[in-house]
């Protein structure tokens, strides 16, 4: 996509951290905005701040990990603006804990939200974006978690990794059909913003009901590298540069390129994953 103005873009997660950042950057670009996402006053909040550069603006309150409420998301963009152009699939979820702590519950939260979420939106608004036939993009956010693998974030390991292999399935079928639809996966590492307290919109049907975990350590040296991260803006001015440019693979750092490289060498060589230091992993 080369030209933005007026066209429409569809944010979920988007009042806060990254999504955020996406929709006031698609303001920005003069794009009329659609926010979607589960917290419903900084949902607001964030619809009011997009709005205040001009850019008309639709919130639109989603649990991305029920297809009913996506399919009302991408109902309510079309009635509102005719169409849509960008498809953030964005919004996401994090907890920790040695893999065979978790219980089914924090299994269903995770996934349904950081993948389901993703699989509802491109089962939905692929379709409306080819009926356009015209220039369009999806964004899928993924993480660096979907190319490496961090102890003691198991479930949020294999959702990245799903949304990765989702996403390049996707821009192979596209290509294929000669669509005039972009696909970007976004892979960052450790950004600034609520992630690791996304218990706040933990479903009560879904309550943390695991003991604590075994790897407690792993916490704070999460939270300080998340404290330490890029900006939320930083990453979508990389993410609006991708879909200007029809780029796949965003990653927002290289800091993490030789632990990745490390790990496909592993897997082209037959070897067993190189051990590293929960310090040395958070580190690159």
């Amino acid at each position: 996509m080369q030209e933005f103005t007026g066209k429409v873009a569809v944010v979920t997660g988007a009042a806060s951290g990254i999504g955020r950042a996406l929709a006031l950057r698609f303001g920005r670009a003069g794009m009329k905005v659609v926010l979607a996402d589960v917290e419903r006053q900084a949902l607001d909040d964030a619809a009011r701040a997009v709005g205040a550069s001009g850019s008309e603006t639709l919130a639109v309150p989603t649990d991305v990990s029920k297809a009913a409420d996506v399919e009302a998301l991408a109902d309510r963009t079309v009635a509102a603006f005719g169409g849509v152009h960008v498809v953030c699939n964005n919004a996401g979820v994090a907890l920790s804990g040695p893999a065979w702590t978790h219980t089914v519950s924090d299994w269903e939260w995770v996934v349904g939200v950081n993948l389901w979420g993703v699989i509802h939106g491109v089962r939905v608004f692929t379709p409306r974006l080819l009926a356009q036939g015209v220039d369009g993009h999806i964004v899928n956010t993924a993480s660096l978690a979907g190319v490496t693998c961090l102890p003691g974030m198991s479930v949020y390991n294999v959702t990245k990794h799903g949304v990765v292999a989702l996403s390049e399935t996707l821009y192979h079928e596209l290509t294929m059909m000669g669509a005039p639809i972009g696909v970007s996966v976004l892979c960052p590492g450790f950004v600034n913003t609520r992630i690791l307290d996304s218990a706040r919109n933990r479903p009560a049907q879904l309550a943390d009901t695991a003991e604590q975990p075994a790897l407690a350590e792993l916490d704070p040296l999460v939270r300080r590298q998340v404290a330490a991260g890029q900006s939320p803006d930083e990453v979508a001015e990389i993410v609006f540069d991708a879909i200007r440019t029809r780029r796949f693979y965003v990653f927002p750092t290289a800091t993490w390129n030789e632990r990745v490289r490390v790990r496909m060498d592993d897997i082209v060589a037959g070897r067993n994953p190189t051990p590293h230091s929960l310090e040395g992993l958070l580190n690159g």
